[in-house]
This record gives C-alpha cells, structure tokens and sequence, in this order.
C-alpha cells in the first residue's frame, strides 16, 4: 500500500511571475497531511504540477518514486479532487462514476462501495444538477475513490460541507490514512484542519515556512495552528521573525521527519 509523494526544489514561473519557488517536502504514507497558503501562495499550482497536470519550471514532483506521467494505472495510484465542478447537471450521480469507472478500467461494482463510504448511496439516482455544493464535494471525492488508489490529492475538500459533512470527511481521511494511505489535502479551515492532519506544509508567496507535524508547529510557541499559520505567512518575503520555523527550517525539519 506504501506509497509516498516527494516534492523536490520544485518551481513553476509564468513569465515574471514565480508562482512557486524551490518548494521541497515529503508527504508520508499512513498519516493526513494538510496544505496549508494564503491565496495565491501556489498550493493549487503546486497540487496540479503533482498531478502531471502543470510542467515544472525546475524541480520535480514524484509519486511513488515517478512522475504522474510515468504512471501505469495511474487511476489505481492517484486519486484527485481539484474542484468540484465539471460534472453534466442532466447526468445521476451513480451515472457519472460509471462513466469514470469505464473509461479508466475500473471494475463496476467498485462504484456501489465508493458512494456508500461518501454517504451519497440515497442521493446516487439524483441528477447531480439538484446536488448542493456539499454533495458535489462528495461525488468528486468517491470519483478518486474509484481506483482504490494509495495516494489522495484533494484541494479544499471541505468547502461546502455542513458539519455533519465535516465530521464525515474527517473521519473517512483519517480512516484512509490508518489503512496506509498517502493523503494530502490543501484547505482554508484551520479549526478543521487542526482536527484532521498529522502533519502540515504551509507555504506563502510560493515559497516554503514550515513542513513537519502538527504538534511540533502548534507546541513550540504554545499556539493555535491559526496563531501559527498567521506567524509564518505574515511576511512572506523575508524569513525574519519566523524563529525556527523559518523556510531553510521547514526543509530541514521536513527532510528530517
């Protein structure tokens, strides 16, 4: 099941724009990571480089010790939710996933058990034009689902979930982690967050302020994991003030855990 991503000098420019700089880091299997940036900090281009998705500038990204592209099955190592959009609102929830599961191999009976662990069973027959920004969260997630794939890529999970939802999603991210599962997950909602990771990558103007676990982050300075994303990324173009969690930290910390 073991399969991690590695995150090494990556660096993606877009004219004079860097809009990810030299980031290095690894996402462990058995553990939920959180991506954690202000807008515009590069978590979404970072995410998608990942996923074969952007070309790298410099650096690169690997899964599993390989490139996105150079993956087999990549359904059945990756599983990614970038947004929850690009579903046909005439089309029923049980339908889209069996498009999904046809064109990528995948056996059907898979779909029954994925909508079950994302509580969209009873919603599955539903023209997923009816479905709230919640339930689309969920579809997208049992999509990534499908492949029983070892790793999980998910980019603000939680947005319109209901707290039901975000217990829901807790427990299912934790659970796929206990299972040995590599999941990295950006999002905005730290409280949730600080209820969900093991670990955290926070990065700001692109470039990386600390990699390593929760508690060692919230515990230095006796913090909230608020308190200290707001340290970290308040000045984003200087390392000063930042203590040990400066960026040169953060790569060390990252490749020592």
């Amino acid at each position: 099941m073991s399969a991690g991503i590695t995150v090494d000098d990556l660096t993606k420019r877009y004219g004079p724009v860097t809009a990810v700089d030299g980031l290095t880091f690894e996402v462990e299997p058995g553990v939920v990571t959180g991506f954690l940036g202000p807008n515009g900090a590069g978590k979404t281009t970072t995410l998608r480089m990942v996923l074969g998705l952007v070309t790298p500038t410099g650096g690169r990204a690997l899964i599993d010790g390989r490139r996105y592209g150079d993956l087999d099955q990549p359904r059945r190592v990756v599983g990614a939710v970038l947004e929850a959009t690009g579903f046909h609102p005439g089309r029923r929830g049980r339908d889209h996933l069996r498009i999904i599961a046809d064109a990528a191999g995948l056996p059907r009976p898979r779909i029954e058990e994925v909508l079950d662990r994302v509580g969209l069973t009873d919603a599955a027959d539903r023209r997923v034009g009816g479905y709230s920004l919640g339930m689309r969260q969920r579809l997208g997630l049992a999509g990534a689902l499908l492949g029983d794939p070892r790793v999980l890529v998910l980019d603000e999970p939680a947005n319109g979930l209901d707290p039901v939802g975000m217990v829901d999603l807790r427990d299912l991210l934790r659970g796929l982690a206990a299972e040995g599962r590599t999941v990295l997950m950006s999002s905005h909602m730290l409280s949730e967050v600080a209820q969900t990771v093991d670990k955290v990558v926070i990065v700001a103007a692109g470039r990386l302020r600390y990699a390593g676990p929760l508690t060692e982050l919230t515990g230095a300075h006796g913090e909230t994991l608020e308190a200290a994303f707001l340290r970290l990324t308040s000045d984003p173009a200087s390392d000063s003030g930042t203590g040990p969690d400066s960026a040169t930290d953060a790569t060390a910390s990252s490749a020592h855990h």
